[in-house]
């Protein structure tokens, strides 16, 4: 079925106010950050890197939302499969080449952290940590300093459906709906919290939580990447009024292993994830600017080929790039003298 049966239907992406450009910038980050995710398989696999959590089948949320941001001054924490997020607010390749080997100059954490686990304080992405859902709370607490020091800047936070079962959800919850703070939080419901079906998690639906704390949630097609724009877009409006938070459910499918260290198989079944497959968003979006007159095979290929050739020069830049000095691993952790008494 046509994704533009109509003429309102085909200018839905400038009633968002999205033009022609944006949208193909977008699909440009969604490509790149599948393409990403799929050579950190096979580098795994090729025993290049340790470990990688994968993203796939999660992007065009992770795209759409970033761009329905203000990118210069809201600030993010991202969980550890928001490959396509990161890349969208301003990570490069070769910074996440950089941590996946573990490298000196990785931005993250200077090769100390697990990949996928983000931090830069250029780009406003607070930095990450490996117990789940302790970034639900952080960014609440971004949110309370936007309103303390009324500063027109939100704070947006990811994490998955089985996230939303911990302490930190709730509490974080609770806390920014008594004070109205203007932080979106946005569960990336992939189905699964590594190898639990999300029907043995959650009896409900995830948005719905958000009436128990007195604000706005919202289930969206996580692989509608305009609906997943407007809502973000929509939230991010109600929190610079004042207006609170908002809890989005973004539903979607992991279509990969939880992790290379998963053999997800033993949980699900292929015909499981090649039924989800067939909804995924990413050739969906392609579809849409196709049926637009924006897009084509020819500049598929032409695409593909210049983000290869980044992938390339990226991962050869990080695989070559030294690894932490033995003497950093006290760096950041005991006050330095010699700068105290200089101040």
């Amino acid at each position: 079925m046509s994704l533009l049966s109509s003429t309102g239907q085909q200018e839905k992406h400038q009633r968002l106010g999205l033009n022609d450009e944006t949208l193909v910038a977008m699909y440009t980050q969604m490509l790149t950050a599948r393409m990403y995710d799929e050579r950190m398989m096979l580098m795994q696999r090729a025993g290049k890197i340790n470990f990688h959590v994968s993203g796939i089948g999660q992007e065009v949320a992770q795209v759409a939302a970033a761009f329905a941001l203000d990118r210069n001054n809201d600030y993010f924490l991202p969980y550890y499969r928001d490959y396509g997020f990161v890349l969208s607010v301003g990570m490069t390749l070769r910074e996440l080449f950089l941590s996946a080997f573990a490298k000196a100059e990785d931005p993250n954490s200077g090769g100390r952290q697990m990949p996928g686990h983000f931090g830069s304080k250029r780009l406003r992405i607070v930095t990450g940590s490996s117990p789940v859902t302790t970034q639900v709370p952080h960014a609440v607490g971004f949110a309370l300093a936007a309103k303390m020091k009324q500063k027109s800047f939100v704070s947006f936070v990811t994490f998955g459906e089985g996230s939303s079962n911990q302490g930190d959800f709730h509490e974080g919850c609770n806390f920014a709906g008594v004070h109205k703070l203007p932080v979106i939080l946005m569960c990336e419901n992939n189905q699964y919290a590594i190898s639990v079906p999300v029907h043995k998690q959650v009896a409900g639906k995830i948005a719905d939580r958000a009436l128990g704390y007195g604000f706005h949630g919202e289930r969206v097609d996580g692989n509608d990447a305009l609906e997943v724009y407007r809502v973000i877009k929509e939230a991010r409006e109600r929190a610079i009024r004042g207006d609170g938070p908002t809890l989005i459910e973004a539903m979607m499918y992991r279509i990969s292993p939880h992790s290379t260290s998963d053999n997800d198989l033993a949980y699900r079944t292929k015909e499981e994830v090649d039924h989800y497959k067939a909804m995924d968003g990413l050739p969906r979006f392609k579809l849409y600017l196709q049926e637009l007159g924006l897009w084509n095979e020819e500049l598929e290929q032409q695409l593909r080929e210049e983000i290869k050739r980044q992938l390339d020069d990226a991962s050869s830049y990080a695989e070559k790039a030294p690894f932490p000095t033995p003497e950093s691993v006290l760096d950041h952790v005991y006050a330095d003298d010699r700068k105290e008494a200089n101040r």
